[in-house]
């Protein structure tokens, strides 16, 4: 039985709100309509969008990987339910200094074990990420994510997370740096991924993306 508590978030494509599902702590994602796409389209695209999250969800559980656990999920009603875990996002701590370096260092090695479950997040922020008061790191929001990502969504995940950093924590020195420090790290030479794209090449596809991107502006 779900019992709601508060709403958490109110963003662009959903609402989170916390409560308790069978006496546990959860949180229920709820995709609203959007009066600005057909009826029939925006049903579709929350089945779509749901199911794929859901299965991203289960494939991370499946390895233990600091992530939310899926619940339950309704599809038709533009539902999910996800284990709800403590900490802030890795923004705040960071804004205030409770968290540096190693901590970022941390969620580099983080995303290359994502990445090394063959999965994009989508959108890789200190905002999307929790820090706990035992210093781990949970990665959440996986409602952009993809699985058997190309090696250009690789690089972009560590491009959105290039363009947080450098913008928003601009006083952390060396922080790109140590973020792509921890990512090559973590490489294991092996994953679960169908085609094994090794650290050094997302990497280098990374550093491609941003050249671009610095070329354009």
């Amino acid at each position: 039985m779900w019992i709601e508590d508060s709403v958490l978030h109110i963003g662009a494509e959903a609402t989170a709100i916390s409560g308790s599902w069978m006496g546990r702590d959860a949180v229920l994602k709820k995709r609203e309509p959007r009066a600005y796409r057909h009826p029939s389209l925006d049903r579709k695209l929350t089945r779509q969008r749901l199911s794929a999250e859901a299965r991203i969800l289960s494939r991370l559980q499946n390895i233990d990987f600091s992530s939310p656990y899926l619940l339950d999920v309704d599809t038709e009603g533009g539902w999910m339910l996800i284990s709800r875990i403590d900490g802030v996002p890795l923004y705040g701590a960071l804004q205030s200094g409770e968290a540096g370096l190693e901590e970022i260092r941390h969620f580099g090695e983080l995303i290359r074990r994502l990445h090394e479950a063959d999965v994009a997040h989508g959108d890789l922020t200190t905002h999307n990420v929790l820090f706990d008061n035992e210093g781990n790191l949970t990665l959440i929001d996986f409602g952009l994510a993809r699985i058997a990502p190309e090696i250009e969504q690789l690089g972009l995940d560590l491009q959105v997370l290039n363009e947080c950093l450098t913008a928003s924590h601009y006083n952390i020195d060396s922080a790109v740096e140590t973020m792509v420090e921890g990512y090559l790290a973590a490489d294991s030479g092996n994953s679960m991924a169908i085609s094994h794209i090794p650290a050094k090449e997302v990497v280098e596809r990374f550093n491609a993306i941003r050249g671009r991107v610095r070329y354009h502006a």
